[in-house]
C-alpha cells in the first residue's frame, strides 16, 4: 500500500544535490558517524520506519549521528542544499509517519550515553512493601536511548525514570509529546521529570534548555511534540530509587462481560483519580482472519501496578474480581501478585503494533467517560473488524490518568491534558503481506469504530504522541489553550519553519 501524500513534510527534490555536496557532508562528520546513501548496504534497515505504512518514503541520505557536532553539521548542510532534516530517535515509531522524510534523515541511535548523578539530600517514603527515594538524583541520556535501554538501571540499581511501556520507543519522542506509562500517576509524565535538554536549532546553534536557560523553549519541549523546535541530542531527568516490591495484576474476560467490566473499571478510575499509587490500563481487542477467529479472540482486559500492599490492591480491584465466569474469577484473583519493580516493568511492557497500523485517540474526563451504549457499540463494531494477518489485531486501550499528572496546571507545560481520566487509543493493524483491499478495509473500519464509540462527536482533545493525520482540528485537540504560546516559541527558535511536517507547530 502506498503511503498517503501527507505522510511526511513536503520536500525539495533531492536530485539537485550534487555528488560533491554529499562528499562535503561526509567529510564534516565525526569518525563515529556514518553517511548512508540508497546504494549503501546499511541504508535499507535504517530507512524503514517502524510503521510500514510509510515504508515508501525513502530519505535521500541518512546520517547516523554520533555527536552533537554531527547533528549541527547535518542541519547546516541540509539548509545550505535545500533539503529538510528530520530526526529519528529510535526505530521511527511515529504513528503518522512524521519521522520519515525524502530529505536527510538524522538517525540518533548511536547516541546512547547514560550518566546518572545521585543526590545526597533525597527523601524516602515507604508505600507498603516498597520504599521510594524521591528525587534520588538525575540521569542524562542521549537522544538514541530507548525505554528498553533504561530497564537495566531499574533492574541493577533500582534507578527509575517514568517512561512508556514499549521497549523500542525512543525516549526523545516520548518525552517531547508528554510520555504516559504505568507510573505516571505516581511520578508524573516523562516530560514532568525533565530538568534540561540540549537542542540543536535550525540555524545550527546548540542551546541548553531548562527552567533557568531558554525557559520558553524548555516549556515547549514538555509536550510540544518532536521535530518542532530543533533536534534534541540529550535529556536530563530526575529519577527515583526503588527498594522492595510492587503489586501487579493482569485480568481478562470474554467480551460477554464487556459492559460490567468497562463500567466498573471506569468507576474505579474515578474513585482512585487522586490515589497516585494505583495504575490501570483497560481495553478491548481481538485478532484473526476469519469471523470465527475474531469472535473467539475478542476480549476485555485490564493490567496495571500498585505502590502499596496486596490487600489494598485487592480491595481496589474487588469489584472487577467479582465479574465473569468462575474460571475467569479464579484466574484473575490468582493474577494479582507481588513482584519487583523490574519484573513489573517487564510484565507491563508491550510493543506498539508492528508492521502496518493506524490509530485515533481521545482524552476522556469525568464528563466524557464511556457509557454502556458507547461500550456496546464498540463491542459490536469490534466483532465486525475485517481481520488481517497482523497478530496485534484491533481494538482500543484506555490509559488511566490522574495523580501527579493532574496536579500540574495545564499552562505550566505545553502538555495541556491535565484534567483527564483516560487517554483512549483506538487502533487497527494489518500485515505487510496483506492485500491493499485488507489495508483499505482496516482503515475504513477504524473510522467507523471511532465514530461508533463517540456517535460522531468525539471529545475535544487527543494525545499528540498518537498523531492522527486525518484529525481536522489537531491544533486544539493536541494543544488546546497552549497552542498560541507554542506558535510564539516556534517563531522565535525556528522563524523560517525549517522543521516542518503536516501537523507541525505553526503550520
Amino acid at each position: 500500500m502506498k503511503a498517503p501524500p501527507d505522510a511526511a513534510a513536503a520536500t525539495e527534490p533531492a536530485e539537485r544535490v550534487s555528488r560533491q555536496d554529499w562528499k562535503r557532508l561526509a567529510a564534516s562528520l565525526s569518525p563515529g558517524a556514518t553517511l548512508y546513501r540508497p546504494a549503501n548496504p546499511g541504508y535499507p534497515p535504517l530507512a524503514l520506519p517502524f510503521n510500514h505504512r510509510y515504508a515508501g518514503i525513502h530519505p535521500a541520505g541518512i546520517v547516523a549521528c554520533a555527536t552533537v557536532g554531527d547533528v549541527r553539521e547535518s542541519i547546516r548542510w541540509a539548509r545550505a542544499v535545500g533539503l529538510p532534516a528530520v530526526p529519528r530517535s529510535g526505530l521511527g515509531h511515529n504513528y503518522a509517519g512524521y519521522s520519515a522524510t525524502t530529505g536527510l534523515l538524522l538517525n540518533m541511535s548511536r547516541m546512547k550515553n547514560i550518566v546518572s548523578t545521585p543526590r545526597r539530600a533525597a527523601r524516602s517514603r515507604a508505600y507498603g512493601p516498597i520504599k521510594v527515594v524521591h528525587g534520588a538524583g538525575t540521569v542524562t541520556v542521549g537522544a538514541g536511548v530507548t525505554n528498553g535501554d533504561l530497564h537495566p538501571l531499574l533492574e541493577d540499581q533500582g534507578i527509575f525514570v517514568p517512561t512508556g511501556r514499549c521497549p523500542t520507543v525512543g525516549v526523545a519522542g516520548l518525552v517531547l509529546g508528554g510520555g504516559i506509562g504505568f507510573s505516571d500517576k505516581m511520578f508524573g509524565l516523562t516530560c514532568d521529570r525533565l530538568v534540561a535538554t540540549t537542542v540543536v536549532l535550525a540555524d545550527g546553534r546548540v542551546v541548553e534548555a531548562s527552567e533557568d536557560s531558554q525557559p520558553d523553549l524548555f516549556w515547549a519541549c514538555r509536550g510540544g511534540a518532536g521535530n518542532n523546535f530543533g533536534v534534541h541530542t540529550s535529556f536530563t531527568f530526575q529519577y527515583e530509587r526503588f527498594q522492595g516490591d510492587v503489586g501487579f495484576y493482569r485480568l481478562s474476560w470474554s467480551l460477554d462481560s464487556v459492559l460490567p467490566v468497562m463500567a466498573t473499571a471506569q468507576r474505579i478510575a474515578q474513585e482512585t483519580e487522586d490515589d497516585k499509587r494505583f495504575h490501570l490500563r483497560l481495553g478491548i481487542g481481538t485478532r484473526g482472519r476469519t469471523r470465527k477467529q475474531i469472535r473467539t479472540n475478542a476480549n476485555v482486559n485490564a493490567i496495571g501496578q500498585y505502590y502499596g500492599t496486596l490487600d489494598e490492591l485487592r480491595a481496589i480491584l474487588a469489584p472487577l474480581l467479582a465479574i465473569g465466569t468462575p474460571q475467569e474469577r479464579a484466574r484473575n484473583c490468582a493474577a494479582v501478585r507481588e513482584v519487583t519493580p523490574a519484573e513489573a516493568s517487564t510484565l507491563l511492557s508491550a510493543t506498539t503494533p508492528v508492521e502496518k497500523f493506524a490509530a485515533k485517540s481521545a482524552v476522556l474526563n469525568s464528563r466524557t467517560l464511556l457509557t454502556d451504549q458507547q461500550v456496546g457499540a464498540a463491542a459490536e463494531r469490534l466483532l465486525d473488524w475485517p481481520g488481517s494477518g497482523n497478530p496485534d489485531g484491533a481494538g482500543f486501550a484506555m490509559f488511566a490518568l490522574g495523580g501527579e499528572i493532574n496536579r500540574v496546571p495545564r499552562r505550566a507545560t505545553a502538555f495541556v491534558h491535565r484534567n483527564g481520566l483516560f487517554i483512549l487509543a483506538a487502533e487497527t493493524s494489518w500485515a505487510d503481506s496483506d492485500s491493499p483491499d485488507v489495508a483499505a478495509a482496516n482503515l475504513h473500519w477504524l473510522q467507523e469504530f471511532y465514530a461508533a464509540i463517540f456517535d460522531g462527536a468525539p471529545p475535544a482533545h487527543s494525545y499528540q504522541n498518537f498523531p492522527d493525520p486525518k484529525l481536522r482540528d489537531w491544533r486544539e485537540a493536541y494543544y488546546g489553550v497552549n497552542y498560541p504560546r507554542l506558535v510564539r516559541v516556534k517563531r522565535r527558535y525556528d522563524p523560517t519553519g525549517f522543521f516542518r511536517y503536516p501537523q507541525a507547530i505553526g503550520s
